[in-house]
C-alpha cells in the first residue's frame, strides 16, 4: 500500500477500535457519532469520511470473512469430502470473529443482540451463502443455476456458523468455539456429504 493508503487504514483501524470499545461497553443505541469520534481522537467529519454510520464501524469486523470462507474452501483439497472442506471454511471465520479475547466476545454479543446489526450480519451472511455456493459447485462440477446442493450445502454450513456464535456468546466465552464448530459439523457432515446434487427425484416405490 501506499504512504496514504496506509495512513487511511491506520485512522479506519483506529476507529474501529475507539467504536466496538466504546459500544460493547456502553450499547449501540446508547454511543452517538459525536462520542465515537472523540474517543478516536477525530472530528465528527473525519468519521464520516470512513463510515456512512455507526452500523458501517461494527460490520468492517465482519467485512472480509466472506472472503476469507471462500479462499479456505477454494484451497482446500480436491478430494476431500464437502462437509470437511466447509467446516475448515467456517473455522476461518469463526477464529476471526470468536477469537478467544473478551473483545471479540462483546462484539459478536452486541451484533447478535442488536437488531439493526443482526439486520446487517445476515446480509452478510446471504452473499455468504451465494460466494460458498458457487464455489462448491466448481469444486463438484455441478451447475449452481439448476442443482440445489450448492446453495444448501452453503446455508446448512452457515447456519452452524451462527449457531456456534449464539452458543460461545451464551456461554460468556465459556465453550470453545472450535469445539463448538467440530461438534456441530459432526451433526451435518452425513447430509452434507450423502448429497451431491446430481441425483434425481427419488423413485416412486
Amino acid at each position: 500500500m501506499s504512504l496514504a493508503q496506509r495512513k487511511r487504514r491506520l485512522v479506519s483501524d483506529e476507529l474501529s477500535r475507539a467504536a466496538l470499545q466504546l459500544l460493547a461497553r456502553t450499547g449501540f443505541d446508547a454511543v452517538t457519532v459525536d462520542e465515537i469520534a472523540a474517543v478516536a481522537g477525530v472530528s465528527k467529519r473525519t468519521f464520516f469520511r470512513y463510515f456512512a454510520s455507526k452500523e458501517d464501524v461494527v460490520i468492517q469486523f465482519l467485512a472480509e470473512m466472506g472472503t476469507g470462507m471462500r479462499a479456505e474452501l477454494a484451497g482446500r483439497p480436491a478430494d476431500e469430502p464437502p462437509s470437511e472442506a466447509l467446516r475448515h471454511a467456517v473455522l476461518c471465520s469463526v477464529h476471526a470473529c470468536a477469537g478467544h479475547s473478551r473483545q471479540a466476545l462483546s462484539v459478536v454479543r452486541l451484533i447478535l443482540g442488536t437488531p439493526a446489526l443482526l439486520a446487517r450480519f445476515l446480509e452478510r451472511q446471504a452473499q455468504w451463502r451465494d460466494d460458498l455456493a458457487e464455489e462448491l459447485a466448481a469444486r463438484l462440477a455441478l451447475d449452481p443455476r439448476t442443482d440445489l446442493y450448492p446453495q444448501l450445502a452453503a446455508g446448512i454450513a452457515l447456519t452452524a456458523f451462527g449457531t456456534v456464535l449464539q452458543r460461545w456468546s451464551d456461554s460468556d466465552g465459556a465453550e470453545d468455539p472450535q469445539a463448538l464448530t467440530d461438534r456441530a459439523f459432526a451433526v451435518i457432515a452425513p447430509a452434507l456429504d450423502a448429497v451431491d446434487g446430481r441425483s434425481g427425484p427419488p423413485a416412486d416405490s
